[in-house]
């Protein structure tokens, strides 16, 4: 998978909860299917399950030593899909900082506006 769809794949392994907590796990330290299952509230069969989809996203890399396969976190899709996110964090900051300052004069324009009506001083 190249480009926008190892990109889609990456979002769409991370969208589920269990394996986000799966890559949490395996940022610590590489772990077999047993390891991972432990503090999840799931079959082994079915980390078995999430395992496969975060190694098509390429998130993970599986090695066998002996009779035990461990999993591996990949991190460079993690960081290509952060660096994606992050080009859109600019944007909005941008976006949000120029609406905050608009929001700032209108706010001057206002409070002026009031320190005129309520001027003892004015004629009308």
């Amino acid at each position: 998978m190249a480009g926008t769809d190892q990109l889609s794949a990456v979002f769409s392994a991370l969208s589920d909860p269990t394996r986000r907590a799966i890559i949490a796990e395996l940022a610590d330290r590489d772990a077999t299917v047993t390891e991972l299952t432990a503090p999840l509230s799931i079959s082994m069969p079915a980390v078995s399950r999430h395992l496969k989809v975060l190694e098509r996203a390429a998130l993970i890399s599986r090695s066998r030593s002996g009779k035990w396969r461990a999993s591996h976190l990949e991190s460079a899709p993690l960081r290509e899909a952060a660096d994606w996110i992050e080009r859109y964090r600019r944007l909005w900051d941008a976006s949000l900082t120029r609406l905050d300052a608009h929001l700032a004069a209108v706010q001057a324009a206002d409070r002026a506006t009031d320190r005129t009506a309520d001027d003892p001083r004015d004629p009308e």
